[in-house]
């Protein structure tokens, strides 16, 4: 049956709240609790949700084909219990080895449940007329980062890590499971998909890897690093902990600016937009020195925002709706690959100085911004 536009943008959104909240921010408040409690090293559990991040990257472009031609349907109920099952082995680990086990089992419901399966379903409903949409759950989700950690922490101070586990589990079970399978429609729009052949990559797929593996390297660096760069460049700990959550703030700030301001623009001029911005912050730091540090979290903030809109919309603009979920999950399959050395590597870089950090990024941003000419609709 139909879906009405307003509700398959609150299912859509809701379930991705819950599935960023439960894995990708999950770590952040759990960790400490789980090391203590089963004796495990922090950084072991870090390297499991490594390997499920590069599960979900091997994943993705297998979920975008299947949404592609059954419907998304099918694919975000299987993502609803994939985590389910993850969390509640998480939630009754007796053994360090069982929890690393159940951080990588968080792998396939974050291949098959996180934005790439929303985005497509919102492809194949809307067609062309999808970026509103794409935006909206964009904005929706982002909730699932500025909500996860203090969720995380009451669940965990009330209930227990163990029990946070379960209370996530069970919001997969009860909220996104009956809502994906009442309100999402069965509806195809990709007949043109064929069955065993993939997605080609032509110039202007290369292109977008290219300016996604650049935006995710830099969005998973700053998100591991960011208080501790606002250090080195003069702020005390806890005022560059407080300064480094504007970029949370602007990312979803600019997401509803896009909604109801850039949604003329041509997404190939926001995405060019976007990779400056960082570089502005950046420099502004480099010249002005710690007050202007600031910039470097406002900027981030702004461009991740809308590039993460980008990522959606530009190959929906690009190439049109037809095998868009296969297409859109193996643009963004090389970023999830370089998602995963980012912390380590941009750390190397911010151990020599914070300048040196700074300027790798603003190179990175440079490729991303050559990338973004010569893109045109097919």
């Amino acid at each position: 049956m139909p879906s009405h536009p307003v509700r398959l943008i609150a299912v859509l959104g809701l379930g991705q709240v819950v599935a960023f909240a439960s894995s990708y921010y999950l770590l952040g408040v759990l960790a400490d609790p789980v090391a203590d409690a089963l004796d495990l090293p922090v950084a072991w559990l870090f390297v499991a949700l490594t390997g499920a991040f590069l599960i979900s990257a091997v994943l993705s472009p297998l979920a975008g084909r299947w949404i592609d031609e059954h419907g998304g349907r099918e694919v975000l109920s299987l993502s609803s219990l994939a985590f389910a099952a993850a969390l509640m082995l998480l939630g009754l680990s007796p053994h360090p080895a069982i929890a690393l086990l159940a951080i990588l089992a968080l792998g396939p419901g974050m291949g098959l449940g996180l934005y790439s399966a929303a985005f497509a379903v919102l492809a194949g409903v809307h067609g062309q007329a999808a970026r509103g949409s794409i935006t909206a759950v964009s904005l929706i989700g982002a909730a699932g980062g500025a909500l996860g950690w203090p969720v995380s922490a009451l669940l965990v101070e009330s209930l227990g890590w163990r029990g946070a586990c379960m209370v996530w589990a069970a919001a997969h079970l009860l909220l996104c499971l009956p809502a994906y399978r009442v309100w999402l429609p069965r509806r195809v729009r990709a007949p043109g998909a064929l069955p065993g052949v993939p997605v080609a990559w032509d110039p202007t797929l290369i292109r977008l890897a290219v300016l996604f593996c650049g935006a995710w390297f830099i969005a998973t660096a700053l998100a591991a690093h960011l208080p501790r760069l606002l250090e080195r460049l003069g702020f005390e700990a806890t005022t560059a902990a407080a300064v480094a959550g504007l970029m949370g703030t602007a990312a979803i700030v600019v997401r509803a600016v896009d909604l109801f301001v850039f949604h003329r623009a041509h997404p190939v001029l926001t995405a060019r937009l976007a990779t400056l911005c960082h570089p502005v912050g950046a420099m502004a730091a480099l010249v002005l020195g710690t007050p202007a540090a600031f910039a470097v979290a406002l900027g981030q903030g702004i461009g991740n925002g809308l590039l993460s809109v980008a990522s959606g919309v530009l190959p929906l603009v690009l190439c049109g709706p037809d095998r868009y979920g296969e297409r859109q999950a193996r643009m963004l399959m090389p970023a999830r690959f370089v998602q995963a050395a980012a912390p380590a590597l941009y750390g190397l870089a911010l151990e020599r100085s914070a300048a040196l950090a700074l300027v790798l990024s603003t190179a990175i941003c440079g490729v991303m911004f050559a990338m973004t000419f010569g893109l045109k609709p097919r």
